[in-house]
C-alpha cells in the first residue's frame, strides 16, 4: 500500500508530520539543556574542575560537530526518518548512562551520545520541514528557532526542580526526559518519509557545500549565530555555578532559573524578530548581544539575583533577534537540493563556536578563577558580536 504526504494535515490519523517535527526538536534541545543545571552536583559530589565541566560540555558540541557533518548529506540520500528515529533512539541510551554514570567518562559517553543524535535531529528534522513546506522556508527558520529555546527552556527547569526537591537528583530528571522521549519515538514510527526525491549518488563523507548563489547569504546568516552560540555554551556549561557564586544563593533552581531565564526569553525574542525583516533582526541582535554581555558583567558586581536574571533575559531577548533573523533569512533562500548540506553547514560552524570558547573559557578558569576569566571572555565575545553585527549591517545597506 502506497501513502502520500499531506504537507499541512499530516497523513489519515497519524500526528501531523510537521508539528510532530517541531515537537522532536524541542524535545531535543530539551535533552542536550537537562544536565545544564546538574553540573554543580557533579562537581561537588565528584569534584571536578571547571575544565573538566567545560569538556564535558564540549564533547556534546563535538558530537553534534560529526553528525552535522554526514546526517544532511546522508539523509538527502537515504530520507530523513531513518536518521531521526535513529537518533531518538541514542538520545534514550545516552539518558540510561546519565542514570547509571558513576563517574566522569560516563558523562563523556552520554554528553557525546547526545550530542551526536541532537545535530542529526537539528539538521535533519529542519530540512524535513522544508521538505513538508517548501515554500514557507522563512517561516520554518523562525518557528525552528523558536522552538530550540522553549524546549531548552522548559526541561532545563523542570531537570532544576526535580533535582532540588525530588528524590536522587542525577537519576529522577534523566528518568522524566526519558518517558517523554520514549513518547516521541513511539509517535515518530508511523510518520511518513518526508523526502522523496533522493539523491542517487553513493554517499561521500567531505565538507558541507553552500551553493555559489547563497554564498553571501550564508556568510550574512552565519556569522551573528557563532558569536551567539559561543555565549550559549558558557551559559549552559559555567554560568549557572557562577551565578551562585556572585550572588550567593547555592541553589540548584536558582542556576537552573538563570538558564531558563534566557532561553525562555530567546523564544520571545525569536517570536518578536518574526516581525522584523530577517536581515534586520539578525543585526539588531548581534549588536544587542554585545550590549548586553557587558551589562552582565555590571550584573555579576551588583552580586544582586534580580539583576543577574534580568541580565539573562536580556541575553536571551538578543541571542533570540540574532538566532532567529539568521535562520529565517537562510531557510529562505536555500535551494531545495541542497537543504541537508546548508544545514549542515550552518550548525557546524555554530557547535564550532559553541565548543572551542566553552573549553578556552574552562581551562583559564582552571589556571586563574572565573571571576577573572568571565570579563575577559565577555570582552572578546562581545568584539566577535560587534564584528558580525557591522558585518551584516554592511550587507543590509548593500541589500537596501
Amino acid at each position: 500500500m502506497t501513502t502520500t504526504i499531506d504537507t499541512r494535515l499530516g497523513l489519515g490519523r497519524q500526528l501531523p508530520a510537521y508539528p510532530l517535527l517541531m515537537l522532536l526538536l524541542a524535545v531535543s534541545l530539551g535533552v542536550s539543556g537537562a544536565p545544564a543545571p546538574l553540573y554543580g552536583i557533579y562537581e561537588e559530589q565528584w569534584r571536578l574542575t571547571p575544565i573538566t565541566t567545560t569538556l564535558v560540555f564540549a564533547v556534546y558540541a563535538f558530537g553534534a560537530l560529526v553528525a552535522v557533518l554526514v546526517s544532511g548529506v546522508v539523509s538527502d540520500r537515504y530520507g530523513r526518518k531513518p536518521l531521526l528515529l535513529g537518533a531518538v533512539v541514542a538520545m534514550v541510551v545516552g539518558l540510561v548512562v546519565f542514570m547509571l554514570a558513576r563517574d566522569v567518562t560516563a558523562l563523556y559517553v552520554a554528553r557525546a551520545l547526545h550530542g551526536a543524535a541532537v545535530g542529526t535531529v537539528v539538521v535533519v528534522a529542519t530540512a524535513a520541514m522544508l521538505d513538508l513546506r517548501p515554500d514557507d522556508g522563512a517561516r520554518t527558520g523562525h518557528l525552528t528557532g523558536i522552538t530550540i529555546n522553549v524546549g531548552m527552556a522548559v526541561t532545563i527547569l523542570s531537570a532544576s526542580l526535580l533535582a532540588q526537591f525530588a528524590p536522587d537528583p542525577l537519576v529522577t530528571p534523566y528518568a522524566i526526559v526519558t518517558l517523554v522521549v520514549v513518547l516521541l519515538l513511539a509517535a515518530l514510527l508511523p510518520m511518513p518519509e518526508t523526502h522523496r526525491d533522493r539523491s542517487t549518488q553513493p554517499v561521500r563523507i567531505a565538507r558541507p557545500r553552500v551553493p555559489a548563489e547563497i554564498r553571501a547569504d550564508f556568510r550574512f546568516a552565519v556569522l551573528g549565530v557563532m558569536a551567539a552560540w559561543s555565549v550559549l555554551g558558557v551559559y549552559l556549561s559555567l554560568f549557572p555555578a557562577f551565578a551562585g557564586v556572585s550572588t550567593g544563593i547555592h541553589s540548584l533552581v536558582f542556576g537552573g532559573l538563570v538558564v531558563t531565564a534566557m532561553a525562555g526569553a530567546g523564544a520571545f525574542g525569536q517570536a518578536f524578530g518574526g516581525r522584523l525583516a530577517a536581515r534586520r533582526a539578525a543585526v539588531a541582535g548581534d549588536f544587542g548581544t554585545a550590549l548586553a554581555l557587558v551589562l552582565s558583567l555590571f550584573a555579576l558586581d551588583s552580586r544582586s539575583a534580580g539583576l543577574v536574571v534580568a541580565a539573562a533575559v536580556l541575553m536571551g531577548l538578543t541571542f533570540g533577534l540574532a538566532m532567529g533573523g539568521s535562520l529565517r533569512h537562510l531557510g529562505s533562500v536555500v535551494p531545495a537540493g541542497h537543504r541537508g548540506e546548508v544545514m549542515s553547514a550552518f550548525y557546524l560552524l555554530a557547535y564550532g563556536a559553541m565548543a572551542v570558547p566553552t573549553i578556552g573559557a574552562g581551562w583559564a578558569a582552571t589556571q586563574w578563577s572565573l571571576e577573572s576569566v568571565f570579563p575577559w571572555f565577555t570582552a572578546v565575545v562581545a568584539v566577535a558580536c560587534l564584528a558580525a553585527g557591522a558585518l551584516g549591517l554592511a550587507s543590509v545597506r548593500r541589500a537596501w
